[in-house]
């Protein structure tokens, strides 16, 4: 049977396509909270880090009533690197709003997202959001995403084919984006009209997939799921089928359904609703909860593999434990491998014969937020250059590709076009819209890397890039390297002008007078190819001689500041990313000229007597 009190619905789309401003539009125009409780925009972006970048990071449950039923809402990341919070939490919902941008169309990620919502059997209500931008092209749009389901064979959702207009900054839904309406409530009813209820059966016995782990600091695990079967109760004994068949039993400490934005606790919860079960201490995402007598475990969560490898260690500069509470492997150690616990798509291994840990993920982002969020948590650590993981496949060395979009004035699509063929990428396919050219290209996941960087330097910032998974491909040759050396400092102390001022004629300063340095740590990029140790700390020697011109001003340029993403992205192999809770610096791995040498020579013998 299915119930009608009850639809299940994931909102899923490409970044910055307008998803949780449309759930803030739902929230608003519910009549169920008072305006100081939504004073700000974004509610549910509620972790500082989505605040700061304007992106979703986590997925996210709310509820809301309306017309009798209850709809449970999932807020899901639009960015390719959280694909993985997308793939499990779509096995809670029946029915998705697959969100498009009606000036952009339908981007990387929204392919990946509307191909995991068809694999698990969604039925999707497409949006074609912001149609009040003067460079939307509703209907054009919408033909796309048309065309895209046939490619996808969807063949059984265009019979029906539901579709709505909508602006979320403007608060409305509409057939006709030339006819506005008052209110999002033509979107709701087409949920509650298109969406089934959740398919049930009360009388089985029970059966719930963890999709989702929460954390709290006075009762542990939370374990948020779906219940497909039977019904379960607080103070419930209940059996957890884990990986490789093994099965544990715990009793249920408390019960909570969601409820607009928060949670309520309850002392049952029946089949088809979302709920979060407390005191099950050792529970895992993928693991069902069922009946202690009747053990029926649910297919286990599958995601996509990662792609990207970056070396994390503790740090060994000589401002070691200076700003950070936790600078030990250990602790390291026990951070990483609690994140894998909540982040599916995360891989963590130790480096047989060393104390550093190999941490894969989807992208440079994916795992640059595991590295921020280390850091505000008073972490230190290193970090090495990310690296795409390979594959032996039928014999042959294959690497990922990536689908890689760009949209830039069409004054400057020559230099995107030089850049990305640098990287082995190729042309396939290329449109204009107005004064925009729309070019998608297939590129080895390898090029990527500092990419974004030299696309944004070369179109002036103007360039919008997005890039996708796109599978593995045979590798390919040579990505050209970074065209320039670097500045680093021989001595330990402070910065000082008398000297950066030398030094800026030559070289790209990363820092200023007065900021402290160490023997090792990058100070500067070079002007040309070659590495080169200096002196930043070298003083004026006072004398009572003056001269003409001698003692005028020194100005130095404004240091150039990196972000964390762009000081993964520009280190070469034999550098690292040294990460404090109040700093960023780049280094050498070996930090003394002498030993750099040392090893360089043995290198140049090993490939010599090769």
């Amino acid at each position: 049977m299915r119930r009608s009190d009850i639809r299940n619905i994931v909102i899923i789309a490409h970044v910055d396509h307008g998803k949780t401003s449309l759930v803030d539009c739902f929230l608003k125009q519910s009549g169920q909270f008072r305006a100081s409780e939504l004073d700000h925009e974004f509610m549910l972006d509620s972790n500082d880090l989505e605040r700061e970048r304007g992106i979703t990071i986590l997925a996210k449950n709310i509820a809301l009533p309306y017309k009798g039923v209850k709809i449970n809402i999932i807020d899901t990341p639009g960015h390719a690197d959280f694909g993985g919070e997308v793939e499990r939490v779509v096995r809670m919902a029946d029915g998705a709003i697959v969100l498009v941008d009606a000036a952009e169309g339908p981007m990387p990620q929204t392919r990946f997202v509307l191909s995991k919502a068809l694999e698990a059997g969604l039925r999707p209500i497409v949006v074609i959001n912001k149609i009040d931008r003067p460079d939307g092209q509703p209907h054009a749009t919408l033909d796309e995403v048309f065309g895209l389901l046939m490619e996808m064979g969807a063949d059984e959702h265009l019979e029906d084919f539901k579709y709505l207009f909508a602006s979320g900054r403007e608060g409305y839904a509409t057939t006709d984006p030339k006819v506005r309406t008052e209110s999002m409530q033509p979107l709701l009813d087409m949920v509650l009209e298109s969406v089934p209820g959740p398919e049930v059966d009360p009388e089985a016995p029970l059966q719930m997939l963890v999709t989702t782990l929460d954390w709290s600091e006075f009762v542990g695990r939370i374990a948020i799921g779906r219940i497909t079967g039977g019904s379960i109760k607080k103070g419930q004994t209940v059996a957890v089928m884990k990986a490789e068949g093994r099965v544990t039993e715990s009793r249920v400490a408390q019960l909570y359904t969601f409820d607009k934005l928060g949670r309520v606790e309850v002392d049952e919860v029946t089949a088809g609703d979302v709920c979060a079960v407390v005191g099950i201490e050792d529970v895992e995402i993928g693991d069902t909860i069922c009946h202690r007598e009747h053990h029926r475990p649910l297919e286990r969560l599958h995601v996509d593999e990662p792609t990207l490898e970056m070396v994390f260690t503790i740090n060994s500069s000589p401002f070691a434990g200076r700003d950070g509470k936790y600078v030990t492997n250990r602790q390291l150690r026990e951070r990483l491998f609690k994140e894998l616990e909540r982040n599916v798509a995360l891989r963590v291994r130790q480096i047989e014969g060393s104390d550093a840990f190999a941490v894969s993920g989807r992208g440079v982002l994916h795992l640059a937020v595991l590295i921020e969020n280390m850091r505000r948590e008073s972490y230190e650590l290193s970090v090495g250059k990310p690296k795409v993981i390979l594959k032996e496949i039928d014999g042959e060395t294959h690497e990922p590709f990536e689908s890689l979009v760009v949209e830039v004035p069409s004054d400057k699509l020559g230099s995107v076009m030089e850049l990305v063929g640098q990287r082995r990428g190729e042309l396939e396919e290329m449109h204009v819209r107005g004064e925009f050219t729309h070019a998608r290209f297939n590129i080895p996941a390898r090029g990527l890397i500092g990419l974004r960087t030299r696309l944004l330097n070369a179109t002036q910032g103007t360039a919008v890039i997005h890039h996708r998974y796109a599978g593995y491909k045979p590798i390919q040759g040579e990505i050209p390297r970074r065209p320039n050396g670097v500045f680093v400092s021989m001595v330990t102390g402070r910065a000082n002008a008398y000297s950066l001022n030398t030094l800026q004629e030559r070289c790209d300063l990363f820092v200023t007078h007065n900021d402290e340095v160490y023997e090792g740590m990058i100070v500067g990029e070079n002007s040309r190819d070659n590495d080169l140790a200096v002196n930043p700390t070298k003083e004026k020697k006072l004398t009572n001689m003056r001269a003409s011109g001698s003692d005028e001003n020194i100005l130095l340029k404004p240091p150039r500041q990196m972000t964390l993403e762009a000081a993964l992205e520009y280190i070469e192999d034999d550098e690292l990313v040294e990460v404090t809770p109040s700093s960023i610096r780049l280094r050498k791995a070996i930090l003394t000229e002498n030993d750099r040498r040392r090893q360089q020579r043995k290198v140049e013998s090993l490939v010599a007597s090769r």
